[in-house]
């Protein structure tokens, strides 16, 4: 394990819910996504941490979410993207096969943070995504600036693999970004769901 990858478990702590990447898999994405992402799914699986509010995933099974979001943007005509990671309230993480560029989506309000510009070190790039993540960057926080995730939590109870926590209705519906408005909902049904009630806005800056 390197110094990015421990860093960040030391914030995120342990997995939780591992799922066994198959060799099958890792040869598919094999020349596709930078060997270090293989290796940290050979030696941790598609996993959740900090109790469920960061997860690795399996790109395949997240191909509908990452063609609805993109499918029909110009983000797909610079670069094969796939979809690696993701938060409880419904963050992508996305990673480019040729530039190792990175697109952040935030799919409960539809809007994408400015995208970083990739480097030439693949691996590298894998190993600062990693090492730059922090449990408030993943969190969803109400008006008020309350970080939601610790009493989602706490009402709703863990998420599964499949599950993230989903404003009802959606905000792009008229929802509001209460903790009384999460449920539990299936991932990839509720993101896809989301792509189709508004437009993705790119952001000239990070928000607030």
């Amino acid at each position: 394990m390197d110094e990015y990858f421990e860093g960040f478990l030391e914030d995120f702590g342990p997995a939780i819910e591992k799922r066994h990447v198959p060799p099958s898999s890792v040869e598919r994405y094999r020349g596709k996504l930078p060997d270090q992402l293989l290796a940290y799914w050979q030696e941790h699986g598609w996993s959740g941490y900090a109790d469920g509010l960061f997860w690795t995933v399996n790109p395949q099974e997240y191909e509908p979410v990452l063609d609805a979001w993109i499918g029909e943007t110009p983000f797909m005509e610079e670069d094969a993207y796939h979809l690696i990671a993701r938060s409880a309230f419904g963050d992508l993480y996305l990673f480019g096969e040729h530039h190792g560029k990175k697109l952040h989506i935030v799919a409960p309000d539809s809007r994408m943070l400015p995208p970083r510009k990739g480097i030439q070190d693949l691996n590298l790039s894998i190993r600062t995504f990693f090492g730059s993540q922090s449990r408030n960057a993943c969190d969803f926080s109400d008006a008020r600036g309350t970080r939601l995730f610790p009493p989602a939590l706490k009402i709703l109870g863990r998420l599964a693999p499949d599950e993230m926590y989903g404003f009802v209705p959606a905000l792009a519906l008229g929802g509001t970004a209460t903790l009384e408005h999460l449920q539990k909902v299936k991932a990839v049904e509720h993101l896809v769901f989301l792509a189709q009630l508004s437009e993705l806005r790119v952001m000239d800056s990070p928000s607030p």
